[in-house]
């Protein structure tokens, strides 16, 4: 249960780490899109689980972590704000809440990408998965509505439709059904593998690169959170590992400071308490050197 305070970050500290990011240069794009296509097979055409965290989530600025990225009044200019440096934005949030008005000016401001989560295409069966406040009727109307506009304005986000794989007997079915309702029209879908099963009695695996392999956050992201603290991924939703603090220092000291250090022989060590080898789908890396060079 989170226990953290419920806040949104201040528009000057988010301004502040903006200013310190930069895309990657296009030579090292190129390298890691040859390197995916060659490993998995994934090529940057495609549309599923895998290109989505592999060839789109690499290259962006993910604006939502446990809370509604809608909620927050200043995410329109943020979006501009990352358009204007050449930065991918994106964010996840539930269709429930669509805000038109304000979804219609990030896609103005030049929003990347956005994701909605549909359950069923049966109302009664996305209320018992999402919340009372959901149902596919009024989300696939509203996304319809957001699809038809960008059309006519010519607005260059992609809107993306993932349902979770719960492991339900009618999946399957469900999923066909919803790539049926939006058959023709221009939208990135894909089913997505339901992560952090750790705490289930029916663990059902997963499908996804992202999630069966080593993790990788120690080496490839930080996640900022809405009071400034950089903790080690965004599943950390009560800042229990934190690593630095953006009001006072800077992204490249946070990174390659004592504390990042640490958390990175952790991983290497396996240190017993530590959440991310209790409570987490993600092996760690010293999993993976025990297996693969056993001890004389």
């Amino acid at each position: 249960m989170m226990t953290r305070n419920v806040e949104t970050m201040n528009a000057d500290l988010f301004k502040r780490v903006v200013e310190q990011l930069s895309f990657f240069p296009e030579n090292q794009w190129a390298a890691w899109e040859r390197f995916v296509e060659e490993k998995y097979g994934v090529v940057a055409g495609d549309m599923s689980e895998n290109h989505f965290f592999l060839l789109i989530i690499p290259k962006i600025i993910q604006l939502h972590g446990y809370g509604d990225p809608l909620l927050d009044k200043n995410m329109p200019e943020y979006v501009q704000l990352l358009a204007q440096r050449g930065l991918f934005s994106y964010f996840s949030c539930n269709p429930a809440n669509i805000d038109m008005e304000k979804t219609v000016q990030m896609f103005e401001n030049g929003l990347d990408y956005i994701k909605y989560s549909i359950e069923s295409v049966e109302d009664s069966k996305h209320k018992e998965i999402r919340g009372a406040a959901s149902d596919f009727s009024e989300s696939y109307r509203k996304i319809c509505s957001l699809l038809d506009m960008k059309r006519r304005n010519g607005y260059k986000t992609v809107v993306i439709i993932t349902m979770l794989d719960l492991n339900r007997k009618e999946q399957a079915d469900d999923f066909k059904k919803l790539r049926a309702a939006f058959s023709g029209k221009d939208v990135y879908i894909y089913l997505k593998s339901e992560d952090q099963q750790w705490y289930r009695k029916d663990f059902h695996g997963t499908k996804s690169v992202h999630w069966s392999e080593i993790c990788k956050h120690p080496w490839m992201s930080m996640t900022v959170k809405s009071n400034g603290e950089a903790v080690m991924c965004m599943e950390d939703f009560n800042n229990e590992i934190v690593l630095g603090d953006v009001r006072r220092e800077s992204l490249r000291d946070i990174w390659n400071g004592a504390a990042y250090k640490q958390f990175r022989r952790d991983h290497f060590q396996c240190t017993p308490g530590l959440k991310c080898t209790e409570q987490c789908d993600m092996r760690v890396i010293g999993e993976l050197i025990k297996r693969e060079i056993p001890a004389a």
